[in-house]
């Protein structure tokens, strides 16, 4: 089924779902949705198995035509959808008509806005998944963000006769603060005291270095005891490097699969989802969590993301 024609691509949209998992032992990054809650949600909101493709959409958003008649959902940071110039809300079942032109404003808050179709989006899947790696130039469309004139295929699928709204306490708030729970290691034995001290006590703000991999951040010097450099270990999102300039490198969802610097900390999981919605200028703040907690946390995550779809209120 052809569901969209691409009239503006945006500044980097690409087709995501939740990541290639079992691929690292090949080199080949996890990847999928910089924030995982949010393309859950959408795929939850038209009725979509939570794991289906979606478009994640980067601060500008595309304009797209609809080629058919069919529902949507829009998440993730506020970015203005219109349904031919006309203002639609987000997080809750939308329709189409076939003619119908989607578009979208420059994310007010937040970095990225995923939208669901009914039935999932359909591309050919690499590694088990569809979602884009676009170094590796595989997955999604053609293994690259989306350009002017693409077709978005969906699957065939009947229409929802009930549409759905999440509720107001679920969804997030992005206020461009972001305050993010670190379990310390696994080589924070290579930081002095008054380094680790001085990563969990200060603000740091994203830098305009930032992307799928990756987000440097600007702040005080984090002190090493001595060497800045360790054999390449594994790599994985969520986790803090810190090169020789003390500056650390907060490790996102296309993260290389090794690295050479030491890592002070590594992000829990539900706060790495959180932290895809961080942009340049943008501030973290890190603060000590057991891995007990760390746990506990994790746990009542996916219980949160399991339960979702029987917490969706129906649209009469």
């Amino acid at each position: 089924m052809k569901a969209f024609l691409v009239l503006k691509s945006g500044l980097f949209t690409t087709v995501q779902d939740l990541g290639r998992c079992g691929c690292l032992k090949y080199g080949v990054p996890i990847s999928g949705a910089m924030d995982t809650f949010s393309l859950v949600a959408a795929n939850l909101l038209v009725a979509n198995n939570p794991s289906g493709a979606c478009l994640e959409i980067t601060i500008i958003g595309p304009e797209l035509q609809a080629l058919t008649r069919t529902q949507i959902a829009i998440t993730g940071g506020e970015s203005s959808p219109k349904i031919n110039d006309q203002r639609v809300s987000m997080w809750q079942t939308l329709e189409v008509q076939e003619g119908d032109v989607v578009s979208f404003g420059k994310t007010e808050s937040g970095c990225r806005a995923y939208l669901s179709i009914r039935g999932g989006i359909n591309t050919p899947l690499a590694l088990e998944s569809r979602s884009t790696y676009v170094r590796g130039g595989f997955g999604g469309i053609n293994g690259r963000q989306l350009k002017s004139g693409d077709i978005i295929e969906g699957f065939d699928g009947p229409l929802l006769k009930v549409g759905y709204l999440m509720p107001g306490e679920l969804v997030p708030h992005f206020t461009g603060q972001f305050n993010v729970h670190v379990v310390l290691g696994p080589q924070d034995e290579m930081f002095t005291e008054n380094g680790i001290n001085t990563f969990l006590s200060n603000r740091y703000m994203v830098t305009s270095e930032a992307d799928r991999m990756g987000y440097r951040l600007e702040g005080p010097m984090i002190e090493h005891k001595a060497k800045a450099d360790i054999v390449s270990d594994a790599l994985l999102p969520g986790a803090v490097q810190v090169p020789k300039n003390g500056k650390p490198i907060l490790i996102m969802r296309d993260a290389p699969t090794t690295g050479g610097y030491p890592k002070i900390a590594v992000a829990i999981t539900p706060d790495v989802s959180m932290l895809g919605q961080a942009k340049p200028n943008d501030t973290i703040e890190f603060s000590e969590i057991k891995v007990q907690q760390a746990r506990e946390k994790v746990c009542e995550y996916y219980k949160l993301l399991s339960n979702l779809s029987e917490m969706l209120i129906k649209k009469l």
